[in-house]
Order: structure tokens, then sequence, then C-alpha cells
């Protein structure tokens, strides 16, 4: 099992200080945007890690890819703490995991040339050069349904969905083992958004990748994942297969996210109940006592509000819930 394990995340915090004064800064207080996560990822296998805005699944992600330094914790990526390396042996280690960005339109340097921000993985680590990189580029740009002529062409020249196959293309460029897709179709029309999500689906299974697919979308989530993860408020709440998260959720926020799912039959989706949740996400600096959901909880109990919920195994659907206690 453990062999079949490519990341871990281990009891993972980040906490951004707050600070205050100009020639002596001093820490007032902590932003709590991770509090004790930990998940596994196997090879081959996408796992989704949904949320509200906040919730602290995009900090998860750059953590990961060591964008952001840990508080505390691990993250075991092929049997190496990403979190505590030094930064020489990380940068040695970063062409096997690379990132997709959330925006097209930020991502891509529009100074320069698709084959050059394309190729530059390929230059910055030494791979390629020359005409070996250009051949590289071409391909990569075939693998993500781009003609290898448009590798002259300025972002600027291009579509959305056309630039994030850019980005996607460039972080396939060094031939990583493991993604993570932050948002990678949220600024896109929904009519794009099938298209880069069928392309990632098709990417993996030919270049047996692995990946963590951050959103907010649980109907795209659904479709892409083989497990999904929710967080809330820096918490994760509840963890299983996707079909055992949608058949049977069992964290009251889980059932309230899926009950937001639009359903494409107007019959149904007419006489279906609605699960509407009061108030806004708590914010990080200040976070409940107790279960951090409990202040929005349709289905709060007195503890609730006073002991963290312990994480628990119900054969294979991991969740942190009074309720089943």
């Amino acid at each position: 099992m453990e062999n079949n394990i490519l990341v871990e995340v281990k009891n993972l915090y980040k906490y951004f200080p707050i600070t205050r004064g100009i020639l002596i800064q001093r820490k007032i207080a902590d932003i709590k945007a991770v509090d004790n996560v930990s998940f596994f990822i196997r090879r081959g296998e996408t796992l989704g890690l949904v949320g509200e805005s906040g919730s602290g699944k995009t900090t998860v992600g750059k953590c990961i890819l060591r964008l952001h330094d840990v508080t505390y914790g691990q993250v075991v990526f092929d049997g190496v703490d990403l979190a505590h390396i030094p930064r020489g042996q990380l940068r040695a280690m970063r062409p096997k995991f690379q990132p997709i960005f959330q925006d097209p339109y930020s991502s891509l340097d529009p100074r320069h040339t698709v084959e050059s921000i394309v190729g530059e993985p390929l230059v910055v680590h030494g791979i390629a050069k020359g005409k070996q990189l250009k051949d590289r580029v071409a391909e990569l740009l075939t693998m993500v349904e781009l003609e290898p002529e448009m590798a002259q062409r300025y972002p600027h020249m291009f579509s959305g969905g056309q630039r994030q196959r850019i980005g996607i293309a460039r972080s396939l460029a060094t031939n990583p083992s493991f993604l993570v897709c932050d948002e990678p179709v949220s600024a896109l029309d929904v009519s794009i958004q099938a298209q880069i999500v069928n392309l990632l689906d098709n990417l993996q299974e030919s270049m047996n990748l692995t990946m963590l697919f951050i959103s907010h979308d649980l109907s795209l989530v659904r479709h892409i994942s083989d497990r999904i993860a929710v967080m809330y408020l820096g918490k994760l709440v509840e963890l299983a297969s996707s079909n055992d998260l949608y058949n049977d959720p069992l964290h009251p926020y889980t059932r309230a996210l899926i009950s937001a799912v639009p359903i494409p039959d107007p019959a149904v989706e007419r006489n279906r109940k609605r699960m509407l949740l009061p108030g806004e996400i708590p914010s990080p600096l200040n976070p409940p006592a107790g279960c951090r959901f409990h202040p929005r909880c349709p289905e709060r109990l007195e503890i609730c509000s006073k002991d963290v919920p312990k994480y628990q195994d119900r054969s294979g659907h991991f969740v942190a819930c009074h309720l089943y206690q």
C-alpha cells in the first residue's frame, strides 16, 4: 500500500502571521489558513479538493508545491519530505511536480512567444536546447491539441481556452509525475471547461499522471476525481470515493455543498430540497472553538461548540463530525 502512495500530507499547518509596527514589527495574531490537514494520493489517482472560497484549498496546493513554506507538518513526495529539504535539493526535484494555474491570462508572460513560455522549464532545468527544444515544444502543443505552428505567436493572440492549453503544455514540459491543478477551469466559459477537463483526463491516462484537482465546482470534481476531500475553514471534514461522497455524504457541510449542485433535469431540480446555510464562512483569523462548522450547522449538538471532532474511518469513508461518534 505505502509503495503505491506518491504524495502524503501529514498534519499540515500553514499560519500567516499578522504584524504591527513600521521599524520594529511584532506578531499580534495568526491567520490559520490550514490547520492540521492529512491525506494521501495514490499513483495515477486524481484527488479532488473542494470547499468554499477561503477554506484553504489553494494554500494546501501551494504548500505541497513548496510555494509556501509550511508552519508545521510534512509533505512527503515519493519518499522525500518536500517541506524540509534544502532549496538546492528542492530545485532538482521540481521537474517531477508542476502546477496548473487558475488564470490563463495572468499566468502567461505577454512579452514572450508560446515557444519561449512552453520551453522555459526545459531551458531552466537544462533538459533541452536548440532543435531538440523546438521539437519538444511542438510535441507538447500537439499533446494539448494545438497546432505546432502556433509556437511563434504571443498569448494575446489566443482565446482563454487556448491559453489554458498552453499553460498545461508548459506544466507537462518536464514530464512530471504529479500535477497540482488549482481551479484550472474556473476562469473559462462553461462550454470550454468540459474540453479542458476531458483533456486533463486523457493526459492523465496516457502519461500515468497523479493529480490534485482543486475546485469549488463539485460537478466537475466528480467527473474527474477518484476520491474527493472536502475542506472547511482550514480543516478537512470529509474524504471518500467520488461515488460514496455523492451517494452518501456524511458531513452536514458536504450535504449542503451537494444540494447546491444544479441538476439538468428540470422536474427533479424543481422538486428537490435545497440545504441553505445561514451566515458566511468565519474568518480564519479567529475561527470558532470546537467544530468550525457548528455556527452554520443545522444539525449541531451541544458538544460541537466545545470539542474538535475526531477524524474517523467508516469503512474507507472518513469524516470529522460529532454526529458519528
